[in-house]
């Protein structure tokens, strides 16, 4: 079966590093969604200005796009993004009928995708502590406890793993391998 997988925390969680270790591992697509900002969005970051839904919801929706392609080509895909709010995890999984309507969708127009969500979980002072070491990275300090406040943890009846982001790098990548390969 076809696997789309989102890796997804607060910033400085190890999105980046765990999914493309692990896109490297399985010979999966990986793309990072900071790569699909607006400049608007970016600029905003980089003054320490937490992005608002306004601002998320049309990035969200090109990132629905890209998962959307690779699921119709067939193709594994691993996505970093920190997709913190049950409703951004809506709009990656339905696009924008997630957020236009709340009405059920018509049978047969754009399936909801299938999302193996795996959550980085761990402490705000171990986080803070990698962002201070982070150089040439668009997230300031000042926002990762906006991020926190934002965060709405995966929980039933969402399809998602809790992975401690205090382990290392290769447990991590072989729990999250196992957990796709028990589908």
């Amino acid at each position: 079966a076809m696997v789309l997988v989102v890796v997804m925390g607060v910033s400085g969680s190890g999105k980046t590093t765990v999914g493309s270790r692990l896109a490297e591992k399985l010979g999966w697509k990986f793309y990072d969604a900071d790569d699909y900002h607006s400049l608007e969005n970016k600029k905003k970051m980089e003054k320490g200005i937490p992005l608002n839904d306004e601002d998320r919801i049309p990035w969200l929706c090109t990132l629905h796009d890209i998962l959307r392609r690779q699921d119709t080509s067939r193709q594994d895909t691993i996505l970093a993004c920190s997709a913190l709010k049950k409703m951004y995890r809506r709009v990656l999984i339905s696009g924008a009928s997630a957020i236009e309507s709340n009405q059920p969708e018509q049978p047969g127009e754009n399936p909801a995708l299938k999302i193996l969500f795996v959550h980085l979980d761990g402490p705000i002072d171990i986080i803070a502590g990698r962002l201070e070491k982070r150089r040439g990275h668009f997230m300031p300090l000042e926002l990762l406890k906006s991020q926190f406040d934002t965060l709405e943890p995966p929980s039933a009846p969402e399809n998602f793993i809790t992975v401690s982001l205090e382990k290392s790098l290769p447990e991590i990548v072989l729990e999250i391998e196992s957990a796709i390969l028990q589908g």
